[in-house]
């Protein structure tokens, strides 16, 4: 795995909108990996279900589309807004095209993918590879997907909707997608430019930030080994200022750490940076064109 990321060439300047949809109320037992072993007093804990929303003067992209309410509510997940009103209301109109960038397979990323039917997806070859093949149907690794919308991706793939990257890829001025592994063969994160710095929005390689700060592993996770090692490269990446602020996946204080949003949203999302014109590559152009590098994931 790569110890350094640099940033994406010419990068305009993103504001990210931070949407929690969704929540539960557990254990730190039920979500930590052998908790035990950490000698910690147990204690509840919660965890919020977001997608993120990039925007550029140029374009908007969406990033994950969190849980369908089914999906939530067969899990008993408590869904805060209907997915369609909670998309609309960040803008990104139910039915449109946007892009949409997957950061990996779970109910909780890829829920309501039909709600865009006709968007250009881009992902991980490894993730899609994964959730298509012999071992998505072990239990350990189906029940935290949607039978159904592994379904729908594989349908979009076929209709040439997605768009597979490898290692690393720049998909726009000022975003670079890094394939990561750990919760899951191919997840990624990805790289921000805004003008608060270099955001990284981590989705579940950071469930939780006490996870990298204290090496703690969520109970899900397909490779140990890989997951401690992007823990160390997101310390150091902080360390060496390679990244100024990190977005976790479901900790319920990443809404308090940023700009709280107003209006219809308040209290309902956060966001980071206020767009700026960049490179004047055309969302189709980024879209058809994705440059990948091999051999960051191992």
């Amino acid at each position: 795995m790569s110890e350094t990321v640099p940033a994406a060439t010419a990068p305009g300047l993103w504001e990210i909108t931070i949407v929690r949809v969704g929540t539960r109320s557990t254990s730190r037992s039920d979500v930590y990996l052998n908790y035990p072993l950490y000698h910690q007093a147990d204690g509840p804990i919660d965890m919020d279900y977001f997608f993120w929303v990039l925007r550029s003067p140029e374009e908007t992209i969406l990033v994950d589309t969190s849980f369908s309410r089914h999906g939530g509510e067969s899990r008993g997940r408590t869904v805060l807004l209907e997915p369609a009103d909670a998309f609309r209301l960040a803008g990104v109109e139910p039915g449109s095209a946007p892009r949409i960038i997957v950061t990996h397979g779970h109910y909780d990323h890829i829920g309501n993918l039909s709600l865009f039917p006709d968007a250009q997806i881009t992902m991980s070859r490894t993730e899609f590879d994964f959730w298509t093949g012999p071992h998505a149907d072990k239990p350990l690794f189906a029940h935290s997907v949607e039978a159904d919308e592994i379904e729908h991706l594989r349908q979009a793939a076929d209709r040439g909707n997605v768009t597979f990257i490898s290692g690393t890829a720049d998909v726009a001025p000022g975003i670079r997608l890094l394939e990561i592994g750990g919760h899951t063969p191919g997840q990624c994160i990805l790289f921000v430019e805004t003008s608060e710095g270099t955001v990284l929005l981590a989705s579940d390689a950071v469930h939780y930030y006490e996870e990298y700060e204290q090496d703690i592993v969520f109970t899900s996770v397909s490779d140990l080994v890989e997951m401690y090692d992007s823990f160390a490269l997101i310390r150091q990446w902080e360390a060496d200022g390679t990244v100024d602020l990190v977005v976790s996946g479901h900790d319920p204080s990443t809404l308090g750490r940023f700009t709280p949003a107003t209006g219809a949203l308040e209290g309902l999302a956060a966001t980071i940076g206020t767009a700026t014109p960049g490179d004047t590559t055309t969302a189709e152009d980024t879209t058809t064109a994705v440059t990948t590098t091999e051999g960051v994931h191992s």
